[in-house]
């Protein structure tokens, strides 16, 4: 249990403050609670025996110093003392309730932040491994269910165990055998619910792979939206939601099925255990029928609040073991994220030189300037797990205003060295200059130079003037420099024809735009950004020709003003670049003009 706790405050990361002030609340309901119920046999005493005040050196105190004459106003004042204690400790427990939920529930927001935190700056190899379905279900509905089922219920079962622990305090000064005897029964109940951990494990683990595997096959079903049409595979989609659901439902229903089963057994084990330790003290021990009677009196009361209180704690160690898997999977992704930006990448072979400025966090240097030249001295990588390298000490030299190429058969290593430059991935060993100056002193200051424009350009179901200005504030986007990335991404005409001009919205993925014209958006948006050199992965491989030609007029427009790094397959689209390399099982095997690498020498790619 202290190890689940110490799992979920990490994935809360939450002041301690608010969880103390939480449990203070709950240990004086708990005392209140406690006094009142304590008070009750007393009282049932005094209403059958009056002349106990006088036996009784506080009662006959209090008596006197009231200075009430009569004994029956004396007791009916007694119980008003008692309601006022009830009434008193009903509110606290109230305002625990909602403090317990509100403490929950605004966990839920700040998770989201902090999660959706993590996966944006978590270094680009974690997300390799991961499915986006699983992703969106850890921010969207796991944090729903942490929050629901683990916090509140940790939170519960807190409060649960301190009621229940002064009632057993109260009721052993009642009667320590009875006590004794009763503990041991629950204790019983608590053996046999317990001995089911593994079964509300499996049935949490099933009901989340469910789940998650219910929003990869919506992703999938809605994501090929053309392809299902045409190929007229919905049943098949359909087919394997069901199976998904049936399996949730299952794995719900009989974990929420067990979970009736606490009341249920508590309430049958102490009226059972109650009425047979009657029938015994009377039968047997003949006990004075008044003591009975009052030790019966504080029993019946404090069973009214053990039955729910011990049901609770039933209750919540189920649902925090059912939910353990959530927990696990949101503790070992912070975690996992916290360690590789910890140690960059994960990657225990990195350089020395690139090691000391990844991990200092108390150098402070000037933002990375670029006036001359980018270095590729000795570059290699290679990813985890796999025992050859996906590229293998390159090195290059890129002028500023220069147009480069990458081309290659495909699994050359184009991409992987354009994920290294772009700073995703941390070579094994070499190093990347510009001016001098290694990027790995300050990555991020490096990445701000740069502008990326893929083969499939990621838009927003938003406007275009939305998805040009990419992560800027409504308030704060630059109508000048929007206006002139148009222009400079000859996408003016196109934004002439739309119904709503840069207002017009693109649709989900920008599925009411061609291809050239998402494309253009693209480069558009790293002119915006005022990014000094511009990365082109594949960016016209999925057009047309006469598309083509458009997007690569555009491109053209930029040399020399612009610093250019292109991977292409079509060799149309380098022939205007100044430098050509050719890659080869992660090599650079040929480098010189676009004339002289593949004019002179027919190549194939």
């Amino acid at each position: 249990m202290l190890n689940y706790i110490s799992k979920v405050l990490y994935v809360m990361d939450e002041k301690k403050t608010s969880l103390f002030l939480l449990i203070f609340t709950f240990l004086l309901t708990s005392v209140l609670e406690a006094v009142g119920i304590g008070l009750v046999g007393p009282f049932i005493l005094l209403v059958t025996e009056p002349e106990r005040i006088f036996s009784n050196f506080w009662l006959n105190w209090a008596y006197k110093q009231i200075g009430i004459n009569s004994i029956s106003q004396f007791i009916s004042l007694l119980g008003l003392i008692i309601i006022v204690i009830f009434c008193v400790k009903a509110y606290l427990y109230y305002l625990s309730q909602a403090s317990i939920y509100k403490f929950s529930f605004t966990q839920k927001g700040k998770l989201c932040a902090r999660l959706l935190h993590a996966y944006l700056t978590a270094p680009y190899i974690f997300h390799l491994n991961r499915n986006s379905a699983v992703i969106i279900k850890n921010i969207a509905t796991e944090t729903e269910k942490f929050c629901q089922d683990c916090i509140i219920p940790l939170l519960r079962l807190t409060a649960s165990l301190t009621v229940v622990f002064i009632l057993v305090l109260l009721l052993a000064k009642a009667n320590l055998v009875l006590v004794v005897g009763l503990f041991g029964i629950l204790l019983l109940a608590f053996f046999l619910y317990y001995r089911a951990k593994e079964k509300i494990v499996r049935w949490g683990r099933e009901g989340s792979e469910a789940n998650a595997a219910m929003i990869q096959i919506i992703n999938h079903g809605l994501g090929g939206l053309k392809e299902t049409h045409i190929i007229g595979c919905q049943q098949y989609f359909e087919a394997q939601i069901s199976k998904e659901a049936q399996r949730y439902a299952t794995a719900a229903s009989l974990f929420h099925t067990f979970q009736s089963l606490p009341r249920i057994t508590v309430e049958a084990i102490l009226i059972t255990f109650l009425i047979s330790f009657v029938a015994v003290s009377i039968n047997f021990f003949e006990e004075n029928t008044q003591n009975i009677t009052a030790v019966l009196g504080v029993f019946a009361v404090a069973s009214i609040r053990l039955i729910p209180s011990f049901s609770d704690v039933l209750r919540s160690v189920g649902q925090l073991q059912n939910n353990s898997y959530i927990l696990d999977k949101l503790y070992l992704d912070l975690k996992e994220i916290d360690e590789e930006i910890k140690i960059g990448n994960r990657l225990d072979v990195a350089p020395d030189s690139i090691k000391s400025g990844l991990f200092s966090k108390e150098l402070k240097l000037q933002p990375i300037t670029f006036v001359d030249q980018v270095v590729l001295d000795k570059v290699t990588y290679r990813y985890p797990n796999v025992t050859e390298n996906a590229i293998n000490d390159i090195s290059l030299t890129i002028n500023k205003g220069q147009s480069i190429a990458f081309i290659g058969k495909s699994g050359a290593g184009k991409t992987t060295l354009v994920d290294v430059i772009l700073g995703l991935l941390i070579p094994g060993s070499g190093d990347i200059q510009v001016d001098g100056v290694s990027i790995y002193n300050e990555v991020r200051s490096w990445q701000n130079l740069l502008g990326y424009i893929p083969q499939s350009i990621f838009l927003m179901d938003d406007t275009v003037e939305k998805n040009i200005a990419f992560g800027v504030p409504d308030n704060l986007i630059d109508s000048s420099k929007l206006n002139k990335a148009i222009k400079a991404a000859q996408l003016a005409d196109v934004v002439d024809q739309l119904p709503d001009g840069i207002k017009t919205r693109v649709g989900e993925r920008g599925i009411r735009l061609s291809g050239g014209q998402r494309q253009r958006i693209g480069i558009a948006r790293a002119l915006y950004h005022e990014r000094e050199i511009l990365v082109l992965d594949e960016a016209t491989a999925a057009l047309d020709n006469e598309t083509e030609s458009l997007v690569t007029e555009a491109i053209k427009s930029l040399a020399g003003t612009k610093t250019l790094i292109i991977i292409a397959h079509r060799l149309s689209t380098v022939e205007h670049c100044d430098q050509v390399y050719v890659l080869e099982k992660g090599r650079v095997v040929k480098s010189g003009s676009f004339q002289e690498v593949v004019l002179e020498k027919s190549l194939e790619i």
